[in-house]
């Protein structure tokens, strides 16, 4: 039986096939546990790159190179004051899907 809803739900199930490699590459970003106390530290607000190193424990170059990725799959995004550069998540759904997977590891 094709009821309306059972034709909304099998839409919303399917994936074009260049959305489910973004959304790979997304969740690639968070394979790397640099990476990720780097999205953790950016979590309280806008952090240049030298606070960063010291936060998470690397070295500025480390993390240069980390957020250069993170850069490259919009989630983080950049604003220049002078000579720093300071890095910020890009949008709150970064946030709710770093938030929502934190939560999913300490649930009981």
């Amino acid at each position: 039986m094709n009821t309306e809803a059972g034709v909304k739900k099998e839409k919303m199930s399917r994936i074009e096939e260049g959305q489910a490699a973004e959304l790979a590459e997304f969740f690639q970003a968070l394979s790397d546990p640099s990476r990720v106390r780097i999205i953790a530290a950016l979590m309280e607000g806008e952090i240049n790159v030298s606070a960063l190193a010291d936060i998470v424990g690397l070295s500025e170059s480390a993390v240069s190179h980390q957020l250069r990725t993170l850069r490259q799959l919009r989630l983080v995004r950049t604003r220049r004051q002078g000579r720093l550069i300071y890095y910020v998540l890009d949008d709150a759904h970064v946030v709710d899907v770093f938030q929502r997977s934190l939560d999913h590891l300490r649930h009981d």
